[in-house]
C-alpha cells in the first residue's frame, strides 16, 4: 500500500497508529523526535507523514515550515495534537499541512483522512525551484532586496543579464504568495482577454526578447496594452540592450521602452558563487523527491568544486551538471572525481555552433570573436591571464574587446 511516517514523542500513540494502520497494509516507519523524523524522512522518502505538534527536540510546525522552505514537503502531512488551538490548525494549513487531527485520535476519522491523504498525494509534488532561501553573496542578496522594492510597483520590469539565468526564477521572486505567474510560448501565440484573465493580480512573464518573431511581438503589444486593466504585471528578459532589440531584431522602438520602463540587470551565476552549493543542493533534492534518481548528497569537496567553477552557461549549465551527477554517480555520496568527471565532459560535449557565413563580413566577424572568446573563458574556466596569453591580446586590450562583444569579464585575480 504505501509508506507511511508516525512522528510523536509518546510511545503508546506511535505504536497505536503503527497498529491501526499495519492492519489496513500500510508499510509503517515510527520516529519519535524531530531528528529522528528528518533521518527517516531522507532515507525513506515516506508517501505520508502524520506529525505531532508537541515534541521535545523541535515542534512539529517547526519541523513542517523546515521541509516548506527547504522543499522537501513532496508528500502529505497530517498533523497531530492533543492540545491544538483553532490558530494552530490554521498555521499548520497555510504552511502546507493537509489536514489535522485532535487526540485522541478516533480510528474512523484517522482511516478517512489518510485515505485522503494518500488519495491527493499525486497533488503533494516537490516545488519548482527556488532562489526564495538562497542570499549567501552578497551580490544576490542585493538583487533580491531589489526585486523586493520593485514588486511594489505595478510598471513592466525588464530583466537584462546573461543567457542561461532561468530569469523566471528571479521574476517568480515579484509575485504574492498564491499570485499567478503565467509564462510559455502559449502566452504569445495565444494572446487573449482569457490570457489576461488568468494572470490577474499576478505576473505575465517573457522570456528572451531577442527570440521573438514578429508575429509573437505582436502579442506581447497585445497584452502590454491591456495588462494594466486586468491588474497583471508584464516582466520580460533580455540578454540585449534596447539598441540591440530595435536595430537587430526588428523590435517597435515604443514597445521596447514600454517594457523597459523599469531596469534590472540580474548577476551572473559566478557573481553570487557563493549561493552554487545551496543552489546545486536544492536541484539535487529536487530530483531525488520527484524519485527521477536514487538518494544522493554532494560532499562538502564536490560543493566546493561546483562553487569554484566559472560556469559560462549559469544556472541552465549547473542544472545540466547537477543532473549528470545524479544520474550517474555509482554512490551515493557525490564526490569530487565525480564532479571533475562531469564538468570535463560538458567542456567537451557542445561543439562551437555554426557561424552563418551569408552575413555581412564585420558581423561575421564578431560572430567569430563572440565564439572565440567564449569557448576560451570556459577553457580556462574565467582565468583572464590565461585567457589573454592564449589569445596573445593584451589584458587591457582583452578587457575592451569582451565588453564591446557583451561578454563576462573573467577573474582578475588569479587563485
Amino acid at each position: 500500500m504505501a509508506r507511511i511516517l508516525v512522528v510523536d514523542d509518546e510511545v503508546g500513540i506511535r505504536e497505536l497508529l503503527s497498529e491501526i494502520l499495519a492492519d489496513e497494509g500500510h508499510q509503517v516507519l515510527l520516529a519519535e523526535s524531530a531528528g529522528e523524523a528528518r533521518r527517516l524522512r531522507e532515507r525513506s522518502r515516506p508517501d505520508l507523514v502524520l506529525l505531532d505538534i508537541w515534541m521535545p527536540d523541535t515542534d512539529g510546525i517547526s519541523l513542517l515550515k523546515e521541509w516548506a522552505a527547504s522543499g522537501q514537503l513532496g508528500m502529505p502531512v497530517i498533523m497531530m495534537s492533543g492540545h491544538g488551538t483553532i490558530e494552530t490548525a490554521v498555521e499548520a494549513t497555510r504552511i502546507g499541512a493537509l489536514d489535522y487531527l485532535e487526540k485522541p485520535i478516533a480510528l474512523q476519522r484517522l482511516l478517512a483522512t489518510v485515505k485522503r491523504a494518500l488519495r491527493n498525494r499525486e497533488a503533494a509534488t516537490p516545488r519548482d525551484l527556488s532562489l526564495a532561501t538562497l542570499g549567501r553573496s552578497p551580490a544576490l542578496a542585493e538583487t533580491r532586496k531589489r526585486l523586493a522594492q520593485f514588486a511594489q510597483a505595478a510598471a513592466p520590469l525588464l530583466l537584462r543579464g546573461e543567457r542561461g539565468m532561468r530569469p523566471e526564477l528571479f521574476a517568480r521572486l515579484l509575485a504574492a504568495a498564491g499570485a499567478p505567474f503565467v509564462e510559455g510560448p502559449e502566452l504569445l501565440t495565444e494572446a487573449s482577454s482569457e490570457m489576461l484573465a488568468r494572470a490577474a493580480g499576478g505576473i505575465l512573464f517573457v522570456g528572451d526578447l531577442s527570440r521573438l518573431g514578429r508575429g509573437e511581438q505582436k502579442g506581447l503589444e497585445f497584452l502590454l496594452a491591456r495588462a494594466d486593466k486586468h491588474k497583471a504585471r508584464v516582466v520580460s528578459f533580455s540578454p540585449l540592450d534596447a539598441r540591440a532589440l530595435t536595430e537587430k531584431h526588428e523590435f517597435d522602438a515604443e514597445l521596447v521602452a514600454c517594457l523597459s520602463e523599469l531596469v534590472l540587470k540580474l548577476p551572473a551565476l559566478r557573481d553570487f558563487a557563493e549561493d552554487v552549493p545551496d543552489l546545486a543542493a536544492l536541484m539535487l533534492l529536487q530530483l531525488v523527491e520527484s524519485r527521477a534518481c536514487p538518494p544522493r548528497r554532494l560532499s562538502v569537496a564536490a560543493l566546493n568544486a561546483l562553487r569554484h567553477h566559472f560556469w559560462p552557461g549559469n544556472i541552465v549549465e549547473l542544472e545540466s551538471v547537477v543532473k549528470n551527477l545524479a544520474l550517474g554517480a555509482l554512490e551515493e555520496d557525490i564526490g569530487l572525481e565525480d564532479v571533475e568527471r562531469v564538468l570535463s565532459a560538458h567542456a567537451q560535449s557542445s561543439p562551437p555552433p555554426e557561424i552563418a557565413l551569408d552575413r555581412p563580413y564585420r558581423e561575421a566577424r564578431e560572430a567569430f570573436e563572440r565564439l572565440y572568446f567564449e569557448y576560451l573563458l570556459a577553457r580556462e574556466n574565467g582565468s583572464m591571464s590565461k585567457v589573454a596569453e592564449r589569445s596573445g591580446l593584451e589584458r587591457t586590450h582583452l578587457y575592451r574587446k569582451l565588453k564591446a562583444l557583451g561578454l563576462p569579464v573573467g577573474r582578475r585575480e588569479e587563485s
